[in-house]
Order: structure tokens, then sequence, then C-alpha cells
């Protein structure tokens, strides 16, 4: 990951050919006051952790990135939504062509996908679990930001690995029907009618059918790599964030 000043030297920030003035990073678990199982930099207020550290951890972040987070009430869907930092709504992404508002999203396995164009004019988030990613929110995502295809950049934030992400028949069915090129995103696994899904894939796949074709990222694994919090790994836990802004 390359360097920022303005970021703590454990969390991360994309490696890709943004423009300069396109600010991201992902935060980890560290850095905050959370108590386990939460320790310690928890951002999610609907995870049972205690409200004040909850509230102190969201301030560390405004003060550490000198923006604004626009949070969203994510319901693994497909809205996407102007990002406002005034406001909390019921959406899975949100896109800003104004500096210093953070489109944000929260995860603890699913994947966090940031956009910007090669112009740095605008900027977007997504939080794509399997049913967003089946529903087409990134494809959603890449309609709100009103641009050309092939100008849109994306990066794959941490979320769980083709070796840890195991589903059913019934999961493999939906991308399939939804799209036959996601088919090699599948494979089997040890247990009778189980599959290893291939999150980064599949969204590369969902997003070269809208001809965005310049990914960057994922070769990550939360539930693999303690850095990140993960709800498969443990289901009373966090959820780190994923920001990108306009400077």
């Amino acid at each position: 990951m390359s360097a920022d000043p303005g970021v703590p030297n454990d969390w991360l920030v994309p490696d890709w050919p943004a423009p300069a003035r396109v600010k991201a990073c992902t935060t980890t678990r560290t850095g905050g006051v959370s108590l386990a199982p939460f320790d310690t930099f928890n951002l999610g207020t609907h995870v049972d952790d205690v409200p004040a550290a909850v509230d102190e951890n969201r301030r560390r972040l405004i003060a550490r990135l000198g923006c604004q987070p626009a949070w969203l009430n994510q319901v693994h869907g497909v809205q996407v939504v102007r990002a406002d930092p005034e406001r909390v709504v019921e959406a899975d992404a949100s896109w800003t062509a104004t500096p210093g508002i953070a489109c944000t999203v929260m995860t603890a396995d699913c994947l966090p996908a940031l956009f910007c164009d090669r112009a740095g004019s605008r900027v977007a988030a997504a939080h794509a679990g399997w049913r967003g990613l089946v529903g087409g929110v990134l494809e959603a995502t890449v309609a709100a930001l009103e641009l050309p295809s092939d100008e849109i950049l994306v990066w794959l934030g941490p979320a769980i690995g083709p070796a840890a992400f195991e589903v059913g028949g019934e999961v493999r069915e939906a991308f399939v029907d939804a799209n036959a090129d996601t088919a090699r995103a599948f494979r089997s696994a040890a247990s009778a009618g189980k599959f290893l899904a291939d999150i980064y894939q599949l969204a590369r796949i969902h997003l070269a059918a809208c001809g965005v074709e310049a990914v960057y990222g994922g070769d990550f694994c939360t539930v693999s790599d303690p850095r990140f919090y993960s709800y498969r790994r443990a289901a009373r836990t966090g959820r780190f964030a994923s920001l990108i802004w306009l400077d």
C-alpha cells in the first residue's frame, strides 16, 4: 500500500492510479477505544458496542482524515444516494462531487468497492455482499456516477477471500442465472453441495459487464487477516470503514 501522511500507518491506502485530489483509505481494528470483542476501532453503531466508544472512534476518524463521512444504513440492497453527512439514509452506495464529503461503507466480510474517475470529478463507495452483487449494486453505482465507463476506476477493498467464502448451491445459481460468466468464480468445496466463491472475481465480472475494466485491489481476506473485523470468523464483532473523498 502506498503511504499517505494523513492516514495512520496501519490503515490501508489504495494502490491505484487515481488523481491526486482523490483520497481514500480503509481503517483497521486498531486506534480506537472499543473493548473486546470490538477492540478497538469499531465504527459500527448496530453491533452492540458501547455507543460512547463508537462516538469516540468516529470522532477520531474525522480528526485524522479531515473529511466528513456520510454514513449509510446498509441493507444489502442496490440503492445509491448522493452522500450527505447530515443524515443517515437506507442505501448501500453513495456518490459525491463535493470536496470534503467522504462516501463511506462499513464491512466485516462483505466487499467495499471505491470508485473515482480519471479526471477526479466524482467519487463513490459501494457495499456489496453476495445479494448486492447479484442485485447489481456495482452496476447501479456506475450508473449513478453518470460518467463514461472507460473513465471509471475501481478499487476492491478487504473482503472475505476465495478460500473462506463457502456458499450453498442456491447462491451460485442466483449468480449464474443473472450472468452466466460468473460460473468461473465458483469451485466445489469440501462439503457436499457447497461451493467456494471468489467475491473479487464476481465483482470484476459484474463491473466488466457494464464496461468498467480498470479494477484494482482484491487481494485480501478478512477471515484470515486479523487486522480486519470478520463476521464469519466471529459473529459478535465490529465494522471497519472504507472511505473515498475529493480533497
